[in-house]
This record gives C-alpha cells, structure tokens and sequence, in this order.
C-alpha cells in the first residue's frame, strides 16, 4: 500500500466513525474504533475517538485513561487537552481539570471553546472573580457569544443574603377566604453552608397564627448536599405546632442530549398538630433539560396519626415544569394529586385532592425579581380551593 492509499483509508475511516457518531450510533462507532486499533495499534486517532465515544457513553473512567494515553505521546494537542477536561469536570474533579484547561489555553489562548471550558470550571469551583474575567475575555473576542453573556449575567445574580416577602390567599366554596403573609431571609455563609429564615403569617377559618422557620444547607461534597431545619409555631388549631425535617441529596451529570444533569432527594419530615401527628416520606427528582428547561418529580407518602383512631398512609405527587418564555420571564407549571402540603390543617386527613398550577418570575434587575403564581385545587366531596399568591426577591 502506498502512502497515498494509506491516507484515503484512514480518511475513510474517521468518516465512516464520524458519520456513525453524528448519527447517535455511538456502539456501531465504537465498533469500528477497536477494528481500526486492532489493525494499528499505536494510532492515536483512534485512541483519541476511542476516547470522544467512551465519554459521550458515559464512560468516564474508561475514557481518561484513553485521553491520558494519548497525552502520553502528544503531549501538545489541544482537542484531547479539551477532551480529558470535559470528563474530568464530569466526574467532578475540578482542580486538575483547570490544570488541564490551563494548558489548552496556554497552546491556543483565543480559542472560544478552551475559553468557555476554563469559564465553566472556574464558576464550577465558586471562583466569581477569575469566572468573571474569563466571561469578558470571551466577550472581547466574541461579543456575540451566547452562553458568555449567559454565564455573566448569572455571576452578577450571586450574592451572600436573599430577602423575600411573599402573600398568599385562598378562596373555599365551603369556608371564608384565607390569607397568608411571609419572610423569608436566605444567606450563604460559605461555599458549603447557607442557612434560611423566616416568618409566616396565617389568617384562617377566623383564627391567626404565627409561624417561625429555621434550616441549614451543608454540602458534604460538591455533588452531595444535607439539609436540617424545622419550625415552632403559636398554632392556634390551624397550623403545626412544631416542625421538623431532614434531607439528603445526590447530584449528577449526564451526557446526554435530553438531560443534563439530574438531582435526587429523600426527605423525611414531622410535623406535630394539635390532636393529630404527621410523617411524610419524600422522594424528588429533577431533570435539567435544554433551553434551561428544569422539570422536577416528587413522591409523597404521609402516614397520619389522629387522637383515638387507627393510624394511615396516604399517597400524593406532583410533578413541575419551568422553562423560559422571554428574556427575563420563566414560567412553570404544576400538577400535583393528593394532600401535597400539609402546612395547614385542612390539608390532613380523609380527603382527595387534583391541584392545577401555573405561575410567571420576572427578573426586574441582576439582583431583583417578582414572581406570582394561581392554583385550583378540587377536592372530594364537591370541594375546591382557589389560591393566588405573588412575592419579591432581593438579593445582596
């Protein structure tokens, strides 16, 4: 075979592979990247595509040992230096990743894509000053770029402390108008710990109650997360007495094209009435979509207790979706089937319920925002619930 002919079969080759990879037909591809190998060993083209298919499998262990081996020998290239970085930061270990980066960046310092890696490692590793400049660095040879105005505009909306101030009221076709008036105050002390405060306020069934709130956030890890909290209330029959609740949840990334990333939680809470008790057991997902879609799925199993009666488990779920509409406005929308809540006492006990929600955020400045929301709830025995509800956050 002639040098010449050498060169059109591998041409071929990484067509055919390449062709098979846009097609989504990631085993087929990885197929003729092991005959390829298999053939020729030592071609670092192949082990370099060995390596692209493996992460987008998800094989990320698999595919840095073949990006590590590649280095070994071209030690200069900048597409495998991307390539052990994506992977790298997928399975979370970001300090090396940013080594990794740095390098990239130091062979091709204009190159948008090692810029925009580098960004997102540095904002990944809390770093909003160095996250900052890289954004404007990208900006300043591309003002266009998207996902740079993007992740700029995001770094301006971090702040330490959040306060917000909400109102909520419900109407009844078998009692009178209930309201409900609340505060809450949200900082984030490190990069691991953030606590919440807050105030709530009830009108209801003709009594008024008061209810204080306290938790702390703690990530054990950077994709692992814990949450205690709890609440005391002067409960006047209409709200718990005393609250309680523990949460554990676990984050990840995907590469793929429909999701993102997703997180899962399990929590468990009490909460103490007057005359009855309650614990319910919660499993959550969320799903990061494309277009800064978020879609999140939870389970609810509520085991109540009543003075002088047996006790229950009831079932309940809700599932959410929010997705932008323009510019600064987000919508979501909620179902949810079941006594999902809890907080009030009219939500416990024997009952049905099918809850129908939408809301709109508007994002007034950087550090500012309003948001509102209208829910029909229709319960057994020819009851329902109308609520409507707005609230306005600032943060600092």
């Amino acid at each position: 075979m002639t040098a010449a002919q050498s060169l059109d079969t591998t041409a071929d080759w990484q067509k055919s592979v390449r062709a098979k990879a846009q097609a989504h037909q990631l085993d087929a591809a990885l197929i003729l990247v092991e005959e390829r190998l298999t053939q020729i060993p030592a071609d670092l083209e192949a082990r370099g595509w060995r390596a692209r298919l493996l992460a987008w499998q998800g094989r990320w262990r698999e595919a840095e040992s073949e990006y590590r081996q590649v280095l070994e020998h071209s030690p200069n290239d900048a597409d495998i230096l991307c390539g052990l970085t994506d992977v790298l930061l997928w399975q979370g270990i970001l300090d090396e990743a940013l080594l990794v980066i740095n390098r990239a960046r130091d062979l091709a310092p204009t190159e948008p894509n090692i810029l925009l890696r580098r960004a997102r490692i540095l904002r990944a590793l809390k770093n909003g000053t160095a996250a900052r400049g890289a954004y404007q660095d990208i900006l300043s040879l591309d003002p266009r770029n998207r996902e740079a105005k993007n992740g700029l505009s995001g770094l301006r909306t971090e702040s330490k402390y959040e306060l917000r101030i909400g109102a909520d009221a419900s109407a009844f076709n078998y009692a009178d108008p209930a309201a409900t008036e609340g505060v809450l105050f949200m900082s984030r002390w490190t990069n691991r710990l953030s606590t919440t405060t807050g105030a709530n306020f009830y009108q209801r069934f003709g009594q008024h109650a008061t209810r204080f709130t306290a938790s702390s956030s703690f990530h054990l890890t950077k994709n692992d997360w814990l949450n205690v909290g709890g609440a005391l209330a002067d409960a006047h029959r209409i709200i718990p007495r005393t609250e309680a609740f523990i949460e554990y949840g676990h984050g990840l990334r995907l590469p793929n094209g429909w999701i993102k990333g997703v997180e899962a939680s399990y929590r468990q809470r009490w909460l103490w009435y007057q005359g009855a008790h309650i614990l319910t057991l919660s499993f959550a997902q969320l799903y990061y979509l494309p277009r800064e879609c978020i879609m999140s799925l939870t389970l609810t199993g509520a085991r109540s207790g009543f003075a002088n009666a047996e006790i229950e488990w009831l079932p309940s779920g809700s599932a959410r979706l929010e997705f932008p509409l323009y510019r600064q406005l987000t919508a979501k929308l909620v179902f949810a089937n079941g006594a999902e809540n809890f907080v009030q006492v009219d939500q416990i006990g024997h009952f049905s319920a099918h809850t129908f929600a939408g809301g709109l955020k508007y994002r007034l400045a950087d550090r500012q925002d309003i948001s509102g929301y209208v829910a029909v709830q229709n319960r057994s025995q020819s009851r329902t619930e109308n609520s409507f509800g707005a609230s306005y956050g600032f943060r600092f």
